[in-house]
């Protein structure tokens, strides 16, 4: 019974990671053929069954479904295949060694209809002889004669136990050749070895399939920020009108989100791939060989340079989406300044309507007294005749004179009183 709380879901998954795809053992002397093509997920199915007719054919289960790697022996060949996030490689070994290196390679043991059909576009695919110490010269003209007369980067490797030479080059026959001088590797070092170099191959160009992607964008991005340089000028000196601005801004905007959409996956696998090809030369310990550059040397000067000029492309596309953010954000400040001196104009505008509307209003209220005061005394007029009708002695004009001043005060003191009401109605609405 266990004595811990119940297993996660993942748990044996996780921990067999690790263990999922261990590197082949290898005895010198060997040959190895390795293809990585680039797969669209539509195409994971067919690559199973693929995989499948070539194992029927020789009599071996084939790859449960849902399987990404598997390996199985043809006959005296081994077939190791591993699927990875955009691609899938095939490693095929053959013990024994040909009576020069590269003349038969693994790959012409295995059906040439069966590899040629194999689902994808190749990225990568290279020869990798493994031969004893003893049974290979590898003095300049050998290696010459070994790589068609190419210069020869090599080193040794894992402290002495190794040496490995290549050219980086592709060949006729589409691979590219490693030659791996076996000094004393054990079966283990030789399968890490092969593992490493084939890896190398497919990972530094899968890197560089940013190149092209970089390059097609730097004219563009040169084009951009020299419009940008220029809006930037009439921004800082006033000019233009901030609609047309404000439309080519945008414009810029999303010519620039457009090329960051398209190529943001590719540069970020470039700088993936570019660790994952420095960290396995790492592994490999490297030591000089008289007259030769090492691995490590010939990358850090053709490899990291390409590499360098797509984390360029990357860092200038995002620092032109970061300047025409901050010239959005600048134009939209000059337009909002503008827009305030507006607004102020037209409050002031409109204060000096409601000075104006006082000013008539006060006129209107003077005049409104007058009314009303004439308005009473005639009616104070129409009283005194009454009553000097029903036999009372005074003259109704008198009364009407003397009335008028009260009636004066008192329509003032009305309508002052009214127009506070409705001050003070107004403040609580």
């Amino acid at each position: 019974m266990p004595i811990f709380p119940p297993n996660h879901a993942e748990r044996y998954a996780m921990a067999e990671e690790v263990h999922a795809r261990p590197p082949e053992t290898v005895v010198a002397p060997a040959r190895a053929s390795y293809v990585a093509v680039l797969i669209d997920s539509d195409d994971r199915a067919r690559e199973l069954a693929h995989l499948e007719t070539l194992c029927k054919r020789h009599g071996m289960p084939p790859p449960p479904s849902g399987a990404t790697h598997f390996r199985a022996s043809l006959g005296g060949l081994r077939l190791k295949w591993e699927r990875h996030g955009e691609f899938s490689g095939y490693l095929i070994i053959a013990p024994g060694a040909a009576a020069l290196p590269f003349r038969e390679p693994a790959a012409t043991l295995i059906p040439a209809e069966w590899l040629s059909s194999v689902p994808g576009r190749t990225i990568a695919a290279a020869h990798v002889d493994v031969v004893g110490d003893p049974g290979l010269a590898v003095d300049a003209a050998a290696l010459a004669e070994h790589f068609g007369g190419h210069a020869v980067a090599g080193s040794s490797i894992a402290e002495g136990a190794g040496a490995v030479y290549t050219d980086f080059r592709i060949h006729a026959d589409g691979f590219s050749r490693w030659l791996v001088l076996d000094r004393g590797l054990t079966p283990g070092q030789a399968g890490r070895t092969l593992q490493r170099l084939v890896e190398i191959e497919a990972y530094r160009l899968l890197a560089l399939l940013a190149l092209p992607i970089a390059r097609r964008q730097t004219p563009r991005m040169l084009a951009i920020e020299r419009e940008l340089a220029l809006l930037t000028d009439g921004l800082a000196r006033g000019q233009g009108d901030d609609e047309d601005l404000l439309h080519q801004l945008t414009r810029l905007a999303a010519e620039v989100e457009s090329g960051l959409a398209a190529s943001q996956f590719r540069f970020g696998a470039c700088r993936a791939y570019f660790e994952l090809v420095t960290r396995r030369i790492a592994e490999m310990r490297e030591a000089r060989l008289p007259g030769l550059q090492t691995i490590e040397e010939f990358m850090a000067r053709r490899f990291t340079p390409a590499v360098a000029t797509c984390q360029t492309a990357e860092q200038r596309l995002h620092g032109l989406s970061e300047r025409i953010a901050r010239a959005s954000a600048l134009l939209s400040t000059r337009v909002d300044i503008a827009r305030e001196r507006q607004n102020q104009a037209l409050l002031a505008s409109m204060d000096r309507r409601a000075r104006l509307q006082l000013r008539l209003q006060q006129t209107v209220e003077g005049l409104s007294v007058a009314a009303i005061v004439y308005y009473m005394a005639g009616l104070v007029g129409y009283l005194a005749k009454g009553i000097k009708a029903g036999g009372w002695r005074f003259e109704p004009d008198l009364i009407v004179g003397i009335a008028v001043p009260a009636l004066a005060v008192l329509a003032f003191f009305m309508v002052r009183r009214a127009r506070r009401h409705a001050a003070e109605r107004e403040k609580v609405n």
